[in-house]
């Protein structure tokens, strides 16, 4: 007897991402416990075990804080969040640069073999990398005050940080591939607010596409899916994400972007890990409005052949009830189910 609740082995997750007819549509990320909600609710969440996750992940963090970098310049006190950051002025960059981590740097990998052992033994969908890229990145290490100014009056120097960064995210990826073999790239960089870039769509390409053309060819190189999280309004530059090597996109943010035109523009190019609205619906609707969110998403994004996967749109934080997670996670794994058996499985 089938067991849906048993995640899904790694080629089904495979299939979801290259359009090849998967037997259940992906739930990855769907479990994503935010800010105060394991406080909330303690043991409670423990409930929510038994729905799957279909990937494992090793996120990893990338020491650059001042401290760790033994930086000559003081940034105590400093926070990248407005117009202060840990390069708090160009002239640093040759020491920054010189003094960025080792990414071969001999146990580096040592606290993750186990996760990824775990994962070659249980067949699973393996995702590997870290959280901000080529702008949220430089947004932390700047400010984003300076960082949005530099775009205007320092690219060159913007242009020499992302190389740097790239030279460093690309060597981490083939170590990855090297020690740990997953099967996809992880990252985030949250392009968009509420209405449109954060930046304009031509020095989004000038800035910063050259550098995700990069990632992107290494992770072709190794069969590797290259993921993306961007909160926001990405639209203006799907089209340059895809081109640039992105096969899965996260998470298309409720009311900053149009659903149905994504898909029926993108669909054919980017698998989307479409994510249920944490702010409004799950948080404060009632749970048949979130089951009938989850069959909205599902109907629009998921593809005779596949293509989507399912996540929450951000972590769920506190204050959300109970219900309404497992109403989402229930019509997720059922729903999404039930949409697939209706498409014939293909082999080819």
């Amino acid at each position: 007897m089938e067991d849906i609740f048993a995640p899904l082995p790694k080629e089904e997750v495979v299939r979801a991402v290259e359009h090849r007819y998967p037997v259940r549509i992906p739930m990855i990320r769907a479990k994503w416990w935010g800010e105060g909600l394991r406080e909330q609710y303690g043991h409670s969440l423990a409930q929510f075990h038994k729905y799957p996750e279909d990937a494992m992940f090793i996120l990893i963090n990338i020491p650059l804080e001042a401290g760790k970098m033994n930086l000559s310049w003081n940034t105590a006190g400093s926070r990248a969040l407005d117009a202060g950051g840990i390069l708090p002025d160009w002239k640093y960059l040759d020491e920054f640069i010189a003094k960025m981590p080792d990414p071969d740097e001999p146990h580096l990998f040592d606290d993750y073999h186990a996760i990824a052992e775990k994962a070659h033994a249980e067949n699973r969908y393996l995702l590997f990398g870290w959280w901000r890229l080529f702008f949220e990145r430089p947004w932390y290490l700047r400010g984003m005050e300076n960082l949005l100014v530099d775009y205007y009056e320092n690219p060159d120097q913007v242009r020499r940080l992302n190389e740097a960064l790239c030279d460093l995210y690309v060597k981490l990826i083939r170590r990855a591939v090297r020690e740990l073999q997953p099967d996809g790239f992880w990252t985030s960089d949250d392009l968009g607010h509420q209405t449109q870039l954060m930046m304009h769509p031509d020095q989004f390409r000038s800035l910063i596409k050259p550098y995700y053309e990069k990632v992107g060819a290494v992770c072709r190189e190794n069969n590797l899916h290259f993921w993306l999280h961007s909160c926001g309004n990405n639209t203006a530059i799907l089209g340059d994400l895809a081109d640039a090597g992105v096969n899965v996109f996260h998470p298309v943010q409720k009311y900053t972007m149009d659903e149905n035109e994504v898909a029926a523009k993108y669909g054919n190019r980017l698998t989307f890990l479409a994510g249920i609205d944490v702010q409004h619906i799950l948080q404060k609707g009632t749970p048949e409005e979130v089951r009938t969110e989850v069959r909205y998403l599902i109907d629009t994004f998921d593809q005779p052949s596949g293509g989507m996967c399912l996540a929450a749109g951000n972590g769920i934080v506190a204050g959300t009830p109970l219900e309404n997670i497992d109403a989402f996670l229930d019509e997720a794994l059922h729903y999404g189910l039930q949409h697939r058996r209706q498409y014939r499985r293909t082999d080819a």
